[in-house]
């Protein structure tokens, strides 16, 4: 094997190793509070909760547009460093007074038990899609760094991420995540270091943005060459979205006090945003690279896929850089797979298992258990999936519908007239769209009704138009609180 292989097969084993040793210091990683989430302070929450903005869509993903639009594919981690400002500014403080563990069961707040199970169910399967985005990510990162097989890459680096997650749940992930951003920043920056110094130096790095744009006519280095209807509908989904993902939501909610909700969330948003600047940059020099024809994959071939651009362009600089960088996009994808696992586990248990299970022994067993699914379905989704378009597409199809549940926890908050009833069949038929309009972009390539009216438009409209209807429509059951 080569020594890129080797670091990061090394870099897999500490990621265990740091879970075998935190769960066996901490002995309340035994308990069902403390396998959630229970006390932490600002470093923690902001380790556990950057690893939803920064995994493998924020790498590979990035870069892939970076590859295809240049620097303006920065704007997906800019926008969920958007939303997650938003979430500190507006609703950090409030969730954390709730005294909830999920975000469904903030929705059991304003509305009643049968909005949580439905919430829950919708947000699950929303975080089986972004965890499907991360193990395509993954089997990419194996494929082009091992030359294994995509499947067998997904299914390795998949029980390997089941493995620790299980061992101690959100402490395990906190510690973990701790050393995942440090190395990830460490090994983009020296990417882009020793990526522009083998292209020739930054006049020919200039040089060759010339060259692209003679080439495709795409301004590399605008910040608005992927177009505004995309722009904006990710920071559209992001400030929404982030309000709603449990996965980042879920430490926010586990946190000592409000104060420190709000704070963690303010130095989650510094962490993430710059990020996305510096793997956009990666992309632009892996396509001038392969512009050169400098850039060859493992078998010695050009590289043209956006999606194989990142882990090609590691295996092109010296292999301890490059080893080291590939650990950086192995831990880009630790850091947030893990947490939408533990998410989901959380949700399923919490949310739904526990109107009939009481035993909070048998709660954490379901909780370890659905982790362990969650990583299989995720695991089988991407393998069947992987040719189904980008993907930052994947998960974008997930935000948009994470997004308009929050617009109905708003009608929720701050509108009286809001029933239960209402809540449930609008949350269903923003559901429906959401689904249908992704599916259909899957397919054909285009959306329904227009080029950029996607997604994230219609189901938001969708959450927006329908609740109100519903409202009127709807007869309402007797409201739990006012």
């Amino acid at each position: 094997m080569s020594l890129q292989v080797w670091i990061v097969a090394a870099y897999a084993a500490a990621t265990v190793g740091i879970g075998l040793i935190v769960c066996r210091a901490q002995q309340k990683a035994g308990t069902g509070a403390a396998f959630r989430g229970a006390e932490l302070g600002i470093p923690a929450i902001v380790c556990a909760s950057a690893g939803e903005w920064l995994g493998g869509t924020a790498t590979s993903g990035v870069a892939e547009y970076g590859f295809a639009y240049g620097l303006s594919g920065m704007w997906y981690t800019l926008a969920n460093a958007l939303g997650v400002l938003f979430l500190a500014l507006c609703f950090a403080r409030l969730y954390r007074s709730l005294e909830k563990v999920t975000v469904p069961g903030i929705v059991e707040r304003f509305y009643g038990v049968k909005a949580r199970v439905v919430s829950s169910v919708i947000l699950c399967l929303v975080m089986l899609g972004v965890g499907l985005s991360q193990m395509v990510a993954v089997g990419k990162l194996g494929q082009s760094l091992l030359g294994l097989p995509y499947a067998w890459s997904v299914v390795i680096f998949t029980a390997v991420i089941i493995c620790y997650t299980m061992l101690g749940g959100m402490q395990v992930v906190s510690a973990t995540n701790m050393m995942h951003l440090s190395v990830m920043y460490f090994g983009v920056i020296l990417a882009v270091i020793l990526g522009i110094s083998g292209i020739g130096g930054c006049t020919a790095f200039g040089e060759g943005i010339e060259a692209l744009y003679e080439e495709t006519e795409v301004n590399y280095v605008g910040a608005f060459s992927i177009g505004w209807p995309k722009v904006l509908s990710w920071i559209i989904a992001s400030m929404l979205g982030a309000c709603t993902a449990q996965a980042g939501i879920q430490p926010v909610l586990a946190a000592k006090d409000e104060v420190t909700a709000k704070r963690a969330c303010m130095w989650t948003a510094l962490v993430v945003a710059p990020f996305g600047i510096i793997t956009a940059l990666l992309g632009v020099i892996a396509r001038i690279m392969s512009m050169n024809g400098t850039l060859l994959d493992t078998a010695g071939n050009i590289v043209t896929d956006g999606k194989l651009a990142l882990s090609a362009l590691m295996m092109n600089l010296p292999p301890v850089a490059g080893g080291l960088v590939l650990a950086a996009i192995l831990a880009a994808i630790f850091s947030t797979a893990s947490p939408i696992f533990l998410a989901v586990g959380t949700m399923f248990s919490q949310d739904i298992c526990s109107l009939r299970v009481k035993s909070k022994a048998s709660l954490l067993r379901i909780n370890r258990a659905t982790v362990a699914a969650t990583g299989i379905v995720c695991a089988v989704g991407a393998i069947l999936l992987v040719d189904a378009g980008q993907i930052l597409d994947m998960v974008y199809g997930a935000y948009a519908l994470r997004g308009a549940i929050f617009i109905i926890i708003l009608y929720g908050i701050y509108w009286k007239k809001a029933h239960q009833r209402a809540a449930v069949v609008s949350m269903l038929l923003t559901a429906a769209v959401a689904v249908v309009w992704t599916a259909v972009e899957l397919v054909t390539g285009s959306y329904p009704v227009a080029s950029w009216f996607s997604e994230t438009y219609a189901a938001v409209l969708m959450a927006a138009v329908s609740m109100p209807i519903c409202v009127r429509l709807i007869k309402p059951e007797r409201r739990l609180i006012n």
